[in-house]
């Protein structure tokens, strides 16, 4: 019988944070990990989950500050320490393998893990999750360390003195989900806003996200050295990209060619959040993928 029941919620520890993860259970099938992208949370993958619940043991992690996963205390949010907690998210639930779906900061968070650790990812879905494009890459790195280093004290400056954005109902918050992405049903605004915001003591609503995660790392890994991570990976690679988003094409700007094996599906009508702008057409293509 197929359980209706939704997720269970726990936590694992990681540089002593307690980051939360939602279990849909199935546990003895294999494991799958869908991690989200930035100022985002587990609970948006719940419609994916449900599709995938009952051939897969499906895990949805909240990145540190994000979510209901706690909030760095120093605002650290680089890579290293994304890259770290996926690790020990893995490494705790003591699978051999796992298959992964993982979007924007969170494809990239994933993507370097699997070259990490490729004996350990059996497939990869990425969407729009390889960060920013060369160009912008390598004009970051050509302002000198010193530069980026003073950018990144006035950034995290800026975003200690920035309290988190208020809003005097939860249906403001709504309203303001639907304007960041059009694409949205008012169900999936309405489950996003529940799942995302949460009360303050005087009653107003925020979102979960810490506003630090806002602020990029000025220690990340040269381009050529992330380049390497990719070339390292030897599991299938299914990169998914909307036609309508600000993410430039791994095919574009030949991104794609640094993975072994590949393969890029551009989505018509779909932004950023292509799984939900085209979810059929995404569930199609991502079942067809893993398998099973």
């Amino acid at each position: 019988m197929k359980s209706q029941l939704g997720p269970t919620s726990n936590r694992f520890i990681s540089q002593r944070l307690r980051l939360n993860y939602v279990d849909w259970g199935n546990p003895e099938a294999p494991l799958l990990i869908l991690q989200h992208g930035g100022r985002d949370h587990c609970r948006s993958w719940d419609w994916v989950a449900e599709e995938l619940r009952h051939d897969w043991h499906v895990i949805c992690p909240d990145l540190r500050g994000h979510g209901d996963s706690e909030w760095s205390p120093e605002g650290h949010y680089g890579m290293d320490a994304f890259v770290y907690d996926f690790a020990q998210l893995v490494h705790t639930l003591g699978h051999e393998k796992v298959a992964i779906v993982a979007h924007s900061l969170g494809g990239n968070i994933a993507t370097r893990f699997t070259g990490l650790f490729p004996e350990k990812v059996e497939k990869l879905v990425n969407i729009e999750g390889l960060g920013p494009p060369p160009h912008i890459r390598r004009q970051m790195e050509e302002r000198g360390v010193g530069e980026r280093l003073r950018q990144w004290i006035e950034d995290k400056r800026r975003a200690s003195g920035r309290a988190p954005r208020k809003y005097a109902t939860r249906k403001d918050a709504y309203q303001r989900m639907k304007e960041e992405n059009s694409f949205l049903t008012e169900e999936q605004a309405r489950h996003l806003t529940i799942h995302g915001a949460s009360r303050n003591e005087d009653g107003t609503w925020s979102w979960k996200f810490d506003n630090y995660v806002n602020v990029w790392s000025a220690s990340d890994l040269p381009t050529d050295d992330v380049v390497s991570l990719w070339q390292a990976i030897t599991c299938p690679v299914l990169m998914l990209w909307g036609s309508k988003s600000f993410a430039q094409s791994p095919a574009e700007d030949g991104r794609i060619d640094h993975f072994p094996s590949a393969t890029l599906i551009e989505y018509e009508n779909a932004g950023h959040w292509l799984h939900h702008d085209q979810f059929d057409r995404f569930m199609d293509d991502v079942k067809a993928f893993l398998g099973r």
